[in-house]
């Protein structure tokens, strides 16, 4: 018996993922190398037509599972954002193949200044693109990203720029260096490469990943080494990186070289999720000062949170900052005009929109409760004087033998206590330590 010839045309598709990349490329016939059914579930509907031909002539069962099976995710339980699908070009020039000549050099650059460019992009939301070239002359894939934050005379990919770095161990990496997967089997298939950011915190299981990948550049938390295939990612540092400037506070490295106490700005990787360190208590501390203490329920304090997300937005707003000025996370700006006490306070009659309100008649200054890290044996700082001048106003001051004061003591705990009390409040309530309620009606 002759075996039924099946010849089906698709509807063209113009989908650029690593599946309809392959099936382009190994079913050339194809019409446009369209599928009706979207190829990274399975084979296109033509393969699995004739291999089921295949299978009822020649009495092959089992054929089509196989087929599909050799195309089934690796991980199927992972987010598809988290698993990049990455095809990338070959190496090309700056603008591509009619653009500036490609120029093999590795020019010089801070790991400032690598985190600095990967920033900009990121800020540009640049899409994601493998034939497309940005205003600066680098491709718009994972590779073109790297090639672009370290500098490179031309565009880069995968198998070619570990000839930029030198093999690191983990325990080395610092912000700029870069951590590589190249699959040279199959290089459209798993193939990435970021940025590294820093560590998020002391275990060194999470870094602040800066990447191009789908829709757009992005810095996000990561678990290390990367989602998927993270055995198979290696860490490498830029062969023409020079060190940071005197004075820059390691700006943008993610490694602060100065004090909590200095005024430079520690760089973005002391920020957001998974940050953990004395700056981000600062900048907390900052902000309550500056009229943000209402988003705060309890702290502030070293571990990074919404509330210091969402304070941080409040005084981005209340400078008329816009868009990705006022993402929550403090900038080189945003740090400067706190540090310095420029620009405008956070407004409590707001609601922390960030309009500017005058202080109410009582006298209160016009901002909430400043956090639990204000008042605790050792705090010495103005919202403990505050705290106690309205106490003895409100006739709760007979603990205190002189003062009160700004460093915290047990008068001003047992004061604390004894009005915590007369609002009818016993054991774990009246503990003489000032929460959001007993701050609220103190001053009310």
């Amino acid at each position: 018996m002759t075996a039924p010839v099946f010849e089906e045309f698709d509807p063209a598709s113009d989908c650029d993922c690593p599946g309809c990349t392959h099936w382009r490329r190994v079913l050339p016939h194809s019409r446009g190398g369209g599928f009706r059914a979207h190829p990274a579930a399975g084979p296109p509907a033509l393969g699995l037509v004739l291999a089921a031909a295949a299978g009822t002539v020649l009495g092959v069962p089992g054929a089509v599972p196989a087929v599909a099976a050799a195309h089934a995710p690796q991980h199927p339980g992972l987010p598809a954002a988290d698993d990049p699908g990455t095809p990338q070009g070959d190496r090309a020039p700056l603008h591509g193949p009619g653009g500036v000549p490609a120029e093999v050099r590795a020019p010089a650059t801070t790991r400032a200044e690598i985190i600095d460019r990967a920033k900009e992009w990121v800020a540009a939301q640049v899409p994601y693109d493998m034939d497309a070239y940005w205003s600066d002359g680098y491709r718009q894939d994972c590779s073109g990203f790297v090639s672009m934050a370290w500098k490179l005379g031309g565009n880069e990919w995968t198998g070619s720029l570990d000839k930029y770095g030198v093999r690191i161990g983990k325990g080395d990496l610092r912000a700029g260096d870069m951590l590589l997967f190249h699959n040279p089997a199959d290089p459209e298939k798993g193939s990435h490469v970021t940025i590294f950011g820093g560590w998020t915190d002391h275990t060194q299981s999470q870094y602040i990943a800066y990447e191009q990948t789908r829709p757009h550049a992005r810095r996000q938390a990561t678990p290390y080494a990367y989602w998927s295939n993270s055995d198979r990612y290696l860490p490498y540092r830029y062969v023409g990186l020079t060190p940071d400037p005197p004075g820059t506070g390691g700006k943008g490295t993610g490694t602060p070289i100065t004090a909590p106490g200095k005024n430079a700005y520690p760089g973005p990787s002391a920020f957001g999720p998974g940050a953990n360190n004395a700056y981000v208590t600062r900048l907390g501390r900052m902000l309550v000062a500056r009229g943000a203490g209402a988003f705060y329920t309890w702290g502030p304090g070293p571990r990074w949170s919404d509330a210091d997300r969402r304070a941080t937005r409040a005084f981005q707003l209340a400078q008329g900052w816009t868009g990705a000025d006022a993402d929550g996370l403090p900038g080189p700006g945003t740090w400067s005009y706190l540090v310095r006490g420029k620009g405008r306070d956070v407004g409590a009659a707001s609601g922390g929109s960030g309009t500017p309100t005058r202080p109410p008649a009582s006298g209160v200054a016009p901002y909430g409760y400043p956090g639990r890290a204000m008042f605790r044996p050792g705090a010495d700082n103005a919202h403990v004087t505050r705290l106690g001048r309205q106490l003895v106003k409100k006739g709760f001051g007979k603990h205190y033998t002189q003062g009160p004061g700004p460093r915290w003591g047990e008068g001003d705990r047992r004061n604390v206590e004894a009005f915590q009390r007369a609002q009818g409040w016993r054991g774990g309530a009246a503990d003489g330590y000032p929460g959001p309620e007993t701050w609220r009606r103190l001053f009310s």
